[in-house]
């Protein structure tokens, strides 16, 4: 499979090397026994790094077909006896990046249909998310091919349309998590102290605060003194608009009113908010064009490269993470986490003289969903759905080194897990290709470095600072639906 995907990087080693041994690890087997060999390994992990790292490759591949760059050098592998063209036109540009993401995306929607529904490993279907990776390789990379004998009209409406909404909806639904992550680590922390008086903690509570204050306040300067000069108009306001959110986030979230209502809001949230947003913009003004002569990174061939490198590095970490908390975290959406059961209040069940248990639940699927209960309860850690499993007969060996974990529950909703990763195609293709200047782009296209991109960065970073504000005072503001 590895060399399959190379082929057209026979050229460059070091890219053909990267993409054989990404494609040699797309199947859980492999992700499984190189992780197990760090210790305790999950069956459901290794498939989520399986799909990422197929997300991955088809991202380069995407990235690649920006370009004719590879389809020269393939074709130089023939001798140039061989002439790649599509229809009679060229195989690159914004029509080949749609193409190759709309194969991976209909793949995802495909699985997305076909796993509704499924609950535990022990559906029969469960096989189709966690296993036969060769030939779901082969079909998406089917997909693929077929996707070149689909006339280009479809692909410009798709692109210009489709692709672009999802994106946006990617984009969202990063930020929606983002906030839900900065809530989450603070009331953790917070959990932590009030539970053990623990100093170590209340130390990483105040250090993690102060540091991420501080590369805000650090990224601010930097870019004023090297992104905001004279005649910079755009890059001056956008600087100046996140320092100011910043403070006024950063004082709402200490507000004696907000504090009221929500005594566990506070500075280590709009830290965590302030680094990111502070992140985005200061990727934004780093990445656009230098027409104006506002962004000495690209008059930097070195940097350049360094950035661009580190953009994309940056770029798919954030995918990845944003699948995965979404996939797993179902509650930031409004769904329930991956619990199939119903609560039942002990009064009314005696009453009425019900039953919590299917009388089928054998002791072992009890004591497993008591300990989901206490968990989502608070009155216990997380962890201790992991270790019920290894004292279980349930945690059976999965056939490929790793752990079956998934057979009182699934650790994520499969098909939403699909639905996500259609809309990371979309992301991906939209911000390959929007605003691009094909006939200057050379034999490699930087990645994001258009106004469309930079302005994109800059809206989501306010829009970040909306949702977080929001969710500071929406308890002052509706006090009943939040138990006030």
């Amino acid at each position: 499979m590895g060399a399959l995907l190379s082929l057209p990087l026979l050229a460059v080693p070091s890219i053909g090397t990267l993409m054989t041994f990404g494609a040699s690890c797309c199947g859980a087997a492999t992700c499984s026994a190189v992780c197990s060999a760090c210790g305790k390994f999950q069956s459901s992990m290794a498939t989520r790094i399986a799909y990422a790292l197929i997300l991955l490759v088809n991202s380069i591949i995407s990235w690649l077909m920006l370009t004719p760059w590879a389809l020269k050098k393939l074709e130089r592998l023939t001798l140039d006896y061989m002439t790649i063209t599509c229809q009679g036109k060229q195989c690159y540009g914004f029509v080949a990046v749609q193409r190759v993401n709309f194969a991976l995306g209909l793949f995802h929607f495909l699985l997305a249909v076909l796993l509704l529904g499924v609950k535990t490993s022990k559906d029969g279907r469960a096989g189709l998310q966690n296993g036969y990776w060769g030939p779901k390789i082969i079909v998406w990379l089917a997909f693929i091919v077929m996707t070149f004998f689909i006339p280009e009209a479809f692909f410009q409406v798709w692109g210009k349309y489709f692709a672009l909404i999802g994106a946006m909806m990617f984009v969202l639904l990063g930020l929606i998590l983002l906030v839900d992550l900065a809530h989450t680590w603070a009331e953790y922390c917070l959990q932590k102290i009030e539970d053990y008086d623990s100093r170590a903690w209340r130390g990483v509570l105040i250090g993690s605060t102060l540091g991420m204050y501080t590369m805000s306040f650090a990224m601010t300067i930097v870019m004023y003194i090297f992104f905001a000069n004279s005649g910079c108009a755009m890059n001056q306001a956008a600087i100046t608009v996140n320092l100011l959110v910043l403070l006024i986030i950063s004082m709402i979230s200490v507000h004696p009113t907000v504090q009221e209502y929500n005594p566990q809001a506070g500075l280590a949230q709009s830290a965590m908010v302030s680094i990111y947003c502070t992140y985005l913009t200061m990727s934004a003004v780093s990445m656009e064009p230098d027409d104006h002569q506002c962004n000495p990174l690209i008059r930097a061939r070195g940097t350049r490269t360094a950035s661009i490198v580190l953009g994309a590095i940056i770029t798919m970490l954030t995918i990845a993470y944003t699948t995965t908390r979404a996939a797993t975290q179902g509650i930031a959406l409004g769904s329930n986490k991956s619990h199939n059961y119903s609560k039942v209040d002990s009064e009314d069940a005696a009453e009425h003289g019900m039953v919590d248990q299917q009388p089928s639940s054998s002791r072992r699927e009890m004591r497993a969903e008591a300990l989901r209960a206490a968990v989502e309860a608070g009155s216990l850690p997380a962890n201790a759905l992991d270790d019920d499993d290894d004292d279980s007969d349930d945690g059976v060996p999965d056939g490929h080194g790793g752990k079956d974990d998934e057979r009182a529950g699934t650790q994520y909703n499969y098909s939403l897990f699909h639905i996500i990763f259609l809309l990371a195609t979309m992301w991906v293709a939209t911000l390959l290709t929007q605003n691009i200047d094909f006939e200057n782009t050379g034999d490699f296209a930087a990645v994001g470095r258009t106004y469309w991109a930079s302005w994109v960065k800059i809206c989501s970073a306010w829009v970040c600072y909306g949702i977080f504000g929001w969710s500071l005072v929406a308890p002052v503001v509706l006090p009943d639906r939040f138990g006030h």
